[in-house]
């Protein structure tokens, strides 16, 4: 029987993004959300719901309906000096950040000038397509 709309779903899954593994939880614990509340990412939902209990498929999820196509304006420069307690600051270091809505976002280091610090403000994994090796493990 294929997911319905509500219903708790567990999933096991291997993330990869150009060939390399991204992230999984295949050797710990399914991932569990509750079906069509936006939990999860858009396109992964939708290519997962016709699934049943036990099956297991290969899914591509294009830029768009993952973690969004990459947006070049969406960067921030800061002074340098509001980030004095980092030790060894470096171009392409992963930072947490506090979003407009004061949920964490991670930002990214995209350049280190003389007064300022450039953030890039996009995803991690934005613009890249993501190809899941999925299994549904339970439907209740």
């Amino acid at each position: 029987m294929a997911i319905q709309n509500n219903q708790k779903v567990a999933v096991r899954y291997e993330l990869k993004v150009e060939g390399n593994l991204v992230d999984s939880n295949i050797e710990g614990d399914p991932l569990e959300f509750e079906f069509g509340t936006g939990q999860i990412i858009p396109g992964l939902e939708t290519r997962i719901q016709d699934m049943s209990e036990g099956e297991s498929k290969e899914v591509t999820v294009p830029s768009a309906e993952g973690y969004g196509e990459y947006n070049e304006e969406a960067q921030q420069t800061l002074p340098k000096e509001q980030f004095s307690a980092i030790d060894n600051l470096q171009v392409g270091m992963p930072l947490q950040a506090q979003g407009q809505n004061g949920q964490p976002l991670q930002v990214i280091v995209k350049d280190i000038q003389d007064d300022n610090v450039v953030l890039d403000l996009n995803h991690p994994l934005a613009g890249k397509d993501l190809n899941f090796s999925v299994s549904v493990d339970s439907i209740s």
